[in-house]
């Protein structure tokens, strides 16, 4: 059995349980693994490169992209909107890499339903409500107002990790990195990704 095929981990978790810090570590620590290139509707800014920061589309061409059930994922945000390509992750995963989607919990759901088998989810929790408030104040990267509303949203987010394949208090980063970690390599040993093994050794069963 050919487990090299790369598996797809999906990370999600409230505004401020430090996901991008998560990933960060375990692109170090994992060779084979990349991050999954989304593309959007935005117009490119400075110092942006097509395919390595987005695949930057026009609106018509994301609507094809919809109709033609090409996205793994996607959402509107600021008036532009974003999603997940289907073949990018496909073929990075048939090239034996291991692919990370770093994103909410509404795209995430998504991208569980769409890709079943393929891939594994893990929901990042904070070890308490305060600390996360604390967390989202103290990082002052948005005015205290925006902070509160990423806040209360964080209520609805937490219950929805009931639905993931894997859930860890992010409380020591260290930790929580070799436990993602664990899980991405366990993952490739999912059941599914036996199902062609295990019908090719029945038939051999029954044709000798």
């Amino acid at each position: 059995m050919n487990n090299r095929r790369g598996s797809l981990l999906v990370i999600s978790g409230p505004s401020g349980i430090g996901k991008g810090t998560v990933c960060a570590e375990l692109m170090k620590r994992c060779e084979r693994l990349c991050f999954s290139i989304s593309c959007t509707t935005r117009p490119m800014r400075p110092g942006d490169e097509e395919g390595v920061t987005y695949f930057f589309k026009t609106e018509e061409e994301f609507d094809r992209m919809i109709r033609e059930d090409r996205f793994l994922e996607y959402a509107g945000m600021y008036g532009k909107r974003y999603g997940t390509p289907r073949a990018f992750v496909q073929e990075k995963m048939e090239a034996g890499m291991d692919v990370l989607l770093d994103i909410e919990t509404q795209g995430a759901l998504q991208v569980m339903q769409k890709a079943k088998g393929d891939v594994t989810s893990v929901f990042l929790l904070p070890p308490s409500m305060q600390e996360l408030h604390s967390r989202l104040i103290g990082r002052g990267t948005e005015t205290p107002e925006k902070a509160e509303m990423r806040f209360k949203s964080a209520y609805n987010e937490v219950d929805l990790a009931r639905q993931y394949d894997f859930v860890i208090v992010n409380d020591r980063l260290e930790e929580t990195v070799e436990a993602v970690k664990a899980i991405l390599e366990a993952s490739h040993y999912r059941p599914e990704r036996a199902y062609t093994h295990i019908d090719a050794l029945k038939k051999e069963e029954t044709n000798p």
